[in-house]
């Protein structure tokens, strides 16, 4: 997706060779015609697909969540991180480490908004070490539902995080795959240009 790579280029801050910030637009503060324009593109990825159910993950991901599901006109879900005192009924739960916190905590979903009827598509923000979206595929797989595939704004394609969904037998799209990065470049799959800090902000 050559307008969102173009943001990253232009807007995003390399702080190291694995930490890329893009919270002037993606993650903190929202450009949201880019958000929906991100959510439209999720849609032709995976239109084909039946999808009744986007599932992500609180919080970053929920905007293009919402977004993919505006465009394929149907509910999305976010899992939440820690169990709300009004999230009574049975839920369908699953451990995830974040190595951004050094913690792990349990993420779930209702066991009302998932059915074996369901064909469901992932969506989130990053895919990096997977952890967080391996979590989310174990709790459709619980949930006996239709996982159709998982599909990601940003993914670091240096780090783990494919492989480890691939194995699992998970189609994955990502809209930007970054090959390598480190402070001043960067450098994305299938597009052999390198941009230098001293064009535009990066």
């Amino acid at each position: 997706m050559e307008l969102l790579m173009e943001r990253i280029r232009q807007e995003g801050l390399i702080l190291s060779d694995t930490v890329l910030k893009v919270d002037s637009f993606l993650n903190h503060q929202v450009d949201t015609q880019l958000a929906l324009e991100i959510g439209r593109e999720f849609a032709r990825l995976f239109g084909d697909k039946s999808v009744t159910k986007v599932l992500t993950i609180e919080a970053s991901g929920i905007q293009f969540a919402m977004a993919t599901g505006i465009a394929l006109n149907v509910p999305f879900i976010y899992a939440k991180k820690k169990k709300a005192v009004t999230l009574s009924e049975k839920v369908y739960s699953a451990p995830v480490y974040s190595f951004t916190r050094q913690e792990t905590y349990q993420v779930s979903v209702s066991q009302k908004y998932l059915s074996p009827g369901d064909k469901v598509l992932i969506i989130d923000d990053f895919l990096a070490t997977g952890a967080a979206l391996a979590g989310l595929v174990d709790i459709v797989r619980e949930s006996g539902a239709e996982l159709v595939g998982v599909g990601c704004v940003i993914e670091k394609s240096f780090q783990e995080g494919r492989s480890l969904l691939e194995k699992k037998g998970v189609l994955v799209h990502s809209l930007a795959r970054i090959a390598s990065m480190s402070p001043g470049e960067i450098h994305f799959v299938q597009d052999h240009r390198l941009c230098h800090q001293g064009q535009g902000r990066m």
